[in-house]
């Protein structure tokens, strides 16, 4: 894979477009669960034109590395949202959800606050996972700044 230079958080707007705008779905390489209901079988998700290519690819080696069964003890296949036009946690900018540039996987055992002690997606098993979405160039906040391990985005800090 080649790392995509995304832009700065605060560039979004200039590549990525007003919030809400320059969607696309993405047909998932493999079933996800939605993270609040885990009975619920989704096959897609809606995330921005830019940056879905690159999804689909460390997605597609995320299954092939894994395989289901280690997916699964992961909380790969926990989907916790992409789209979602807020603003970040406790300030006044928007998310990077808010351009769909960003993942959740598996948000109840990788809370926002929890660091590398008590975050799932934190533990040795989990390194390849984030070392595939470092490899086209998104960033992970849990290996940069140790909180929120469920969130990854193509934008950089």
């Amino acid at each position: 894979m080649l790392a995509t230079t995304w832009p700065r958080q605060r560039e979004c707007v200039a590549f990525y477009g007003k919030p809400g705008t320059g969607h696309t779905l993405l047909d998932l390489p493999y079933p996800m669960r939605l993270a609040w209901d885990p009975h619920v079988t989704i096959r897609r998700i809606t995330i921005h034109r830019k940056c879905a290519d690159s999804a689909r690819r460390v997605l597609e080696c995320v299954r092939d590395h894994y395989g289901m069964e280690k997916l699964r003890d992961l909380g790969l296949d926990l989907f916790g949202g992409c789209y979602n036009n807020r603003p970040m946690r406790g300030g006044t900018a928007l998310s990077m959800h808010a351009y769909a540039c960003a993942i959740d996987f598996d948000p109840a055992r990788n809370l926002l606050k929890w660091n590398h002690t008590k975050a799932r997606l934190a533990k040795p098993d989990a390194v390849r996972f984030w070392e595939l979405w470092e490899e086209e160039g998104w960033v992970s906040l849990g290996r940069c700044r140790d909180f929120d391990w469920m969130h990854v985005q193509a934008a950089r800090l």
